[in-house]
């Protein structure tokens, strides 16, 4: 419950310079989630943080998980240096009762590359990540994504994971988000993420398709 207060305390710390706050109902596990998001640049790179919250319906909120990235460029590099952190706090049903629980944190440190404009941009970055109580060395690698379409009327975004749990093994985890959202004004979108993983949170193989709604700041 600390940890949970703690996360709260740098949502609030962030909220007000939110970039998107984004409600979704999980089809699969029949949930809620929601997801504050900000993206800010200045002349020293960027920093991009964000923070879940899922919702059972008995229990309220029953996991919570933040990760905040750091990009550390000017106009002259190529390449920027990424610096993230990961983790989060969550509670589980069992036949024997309720136990608490945490994700593990992670730290990555690697070389980010990015360009966009109005209408679509990447970005990716490969890096060492450092999960505590791992026995191997570990990497990640992700790209995100977005196209905007239609004269700015449909936008097709998301991300895309690859790392590794204990080195170069079959924990090796994959996890990708991609969105399309109908942009009814400036402010309100409505639309749908699929979440599609192998080898996350204990599972094989999963689609977990939702709904979703996003107010832009």
């Amino acid at each position: 419950m600390k940890k949970l207060l703690v996360i709260f305390a740098i949502l609030a710390s962030f909220a007000v310079n939110a970039q998107n706050f984004q409600l979704h109902r999980d089809l699969d596990r029949n949930q809620f989630t929601s997801t504050f998001e900000m993206f800010k640049m200045d002349k020293w790179g960027n920093t991009f943080t964000f923070v879940d919250f899922d919702y059972d319906a008995e229990n309220g909120i029953n996991q919570g998980y933040f990760e905040i990235a750091r990009v550390f460029k000017t106009e002259k590099m190529p390449f920027g240096i990424h610096i993230e952190y990961n983790g989060g706090v969550g509670n589980a049903e069992t036949p024997i009762g309720d136990f608490g629980y945490t994700i593990n944190n992670a730290w990555i440190l690697g070389l980010n590359y990015a360009k966009g404009g109005a209408k679509s941009g990447f970005s990716t970055y490969a890096g060492y990540k450092a999960i505590k109580n791992a026995d191997e060395a570990n990497f990640q690698i992700t790209g995100t994504w977005y196209v905007n379409f239609l004269e700015g009327k449909m936008t097709f975004s998301g991300f895309a994971d690859l790392w590794t749990e204990n080195g170069l093994s079959d924990d090796t985890v994959f996890l990708t988000e991609p969105q399309i959202w109908y942009n009814v004004s400036k402010n309100l979108s409505l639309g749908s993420e699929i979440e599609i993983s192998n080898n996350f949170a204990g599972d094989d193989f999963k689609v977990r398709p939702t709904l979703a709604v996003k107010w832009n700041f």
